[in-house]
């Protein structure tokens, strides 16, 4: 059994909605670890404060919103995902610092290949924040030499655009209603859940593909209803909440998440009961 640091939990704001701490926990349960999972309140303004609260007990946070960007600033070194999107969704502490991890890419990938979204030509992103940039990381590592991306604002696409060339992908960026669609394999939306598009939701849904959104409270979105009116297939974001979160357990038990576990699969299956139950 694994020895040392045993206190885990997943800081936010709001937290109390979070589903890290059943995933954690049935995956710990699998492995016979005897690690505690919690939970906590931690706004940006408190982050700094809470972290200098930590003792040689914690071995790992898991950050949601709106701490993916401190955490990034706080580690002392980041995983190329977390390079690349400026967001960090798990930090692994150490006597070294901690070191930042954005496992969204990695769980969003294997989520769009759970739903059969497999070496895709071309696949469309709505939104261009930090979860759109971490799509965008995705939707290249699924095997997309083209990307989309639709905003509010085309302006605010500008980081995510300067990823182009690394990602090694052809990449476009429009404004949500600009008329001119052409089809896509996939659609991942990466925009607040209760965002209406109207008739615009309908247009993206006749042409985008199965839909992909990262949202899986008050489901099924608006969003999902225009995909579901066009009779194309509509997911939320649970299967990507579960993988990212396995590739979390897995950078707290071996320290990288490309590293499988031990009986992966029993883990995988006790973390997806765990998400469904109530």
């Amino acid at each position: 059994m694994l020895t040392g640091p045993r206190r885990l939990a997943v800081w936010g704001d709001p937290i109390a909605h979070s589903r890290s701490p059943r995933l954690h926990s049935a995956a710990y349960g699998v492995l016979g670890l005897d690690w505690e999972y919690g939970r906590r309140q931690v706004d940006e303004a408190g982050f700094t404060a809470a972290m200098d609260g930590l003792d040689a007990d914690w071995r790992g946070l898991s950050l949601t919103m709106p701490l993916k960007h401190a955490a990034a600033r706080a580690a002392v070194s980041l995983d190329d995902d977390a390079r690349r999107t400026g967001a960090v969704n798990t930090l692994l502490l150490s006597a070294d610092g901690p070191r930042g991890f954005n496992t969204d890419v990695g769980g969003l990938a294997r989520a769009l290949d759970e739903f059969g979204v497999r070496e895709p030509a071309s696949i469309r992103v709505l939104g261009a924040g930090a979860t759109a940039t971490s799509a965008v990381v995705a939707a290249a590592r699924a095997g997309a030499g083209r990307v989309e991306v639709r905003a509010r604002r085309p302006e605010a696409a500008a980081p995510i655009a300067a990823l182009a060339d690394e990602l090694d992908i052809d990449l476009h960026v429009a404004a949500l209603d600009d008329a001119a669609l052409e089809p896509v394999d996939a659609t991942i939306a990466a925009l607040p859940g209760g965002t209406d598009l109207g008739r615009v939701a309908d247009d993206l849904a006749s042409v985008s593909g199965p839909l992909v959104d990262v949202v899986y409270g008050g489901w099924p979105t608006p969003l999902a209803r225009a995909w579901q009116r066009a009779g194309v297939a509509a997911h939320d974001g649970l299967a990507m909440l579960l993988h990212q979160a396995l590739l979390q357990v897995r950078v707290f038990v071996g320290g990288d998440p490309a590293l499988a576990l031990d009986r992966e699969d029993a883990v995988l299956s006790a973390m997806r009961t765990a998400l469904m139950g109530d």
